[in-house]
């Protein structure tokens, strides 16, 4: 059974994108291909059908990750097929849990950088998008930084449906 995850951000063009990149990695390195599915999608549609924001494309190549994207907007009925759903910031995390059908939809809701223990209490992946590349580079290391524990997590789900 596959265990999926999806990145959420405010327009799905710069952080959710970068995150859904650099975890399918971390998936891919792990030999979870197939297992996990990864995706992303913004709580507005206004970039829905546009590729990710050139800078958040040169910075994921820059660092060897895939930047091929497509934006669209989170829908509440894909609660029901997703098992974890990835918030970029706080704001995104309290959209998502009014978003959610039930309680157990809303439970599915984590902040991404509640996954890196060097976070401490800020948990926000700042918005690059009104600055200039530097915030993007930013962002990769945040992401970075927590795509490990998110790993680690997801692959004890897998790995307790497996057994």
């Amino acid at each position: 059974m596959t265990y999926r995850v999806c990145f959420v951000c405010t327009g799905n063009i710069c952080r959710s994108p970068m995150a859904e990149s650099v975890f399918r990695a971390r998936v891919r390195e792990a030999g979870f291909d197939g297992l996990v599915e990864v995706d992303s999608a913004g709580t507005g549609g206004w970039h829905e059908g546009d590729g990710a924001d050139p800078r958040t494309v040169s910075v994921l190549r820059e660092n060897g990750y895939d930047g091929a994207h497509v934006a669209r907007q989170f829908q509440p009925s894909w609660f029901s097929r997703l098992d974890l759903v990835i918030a970029l910031d706080a704001g995104h995390l309290r959209a998502l849990r009014r978003l959610a059908p039930t309680p157990e939809d809303a439970a599915k809701v984590r902040l991404l950088r509640s996954y890196d223990p060097a976070a401490g209490d800020d948990l926000d992946v700042p918005d690059p998008y009104y600055g200039g590349m530097e915030g993007f580079e930013e962002c990769l290391e945040m992401v970075e930084a927590a795509s490990e524990g998110l790993l680690a997590a997801v692959r004890e789900q897998v790995e307790g449906r497996a057994a």
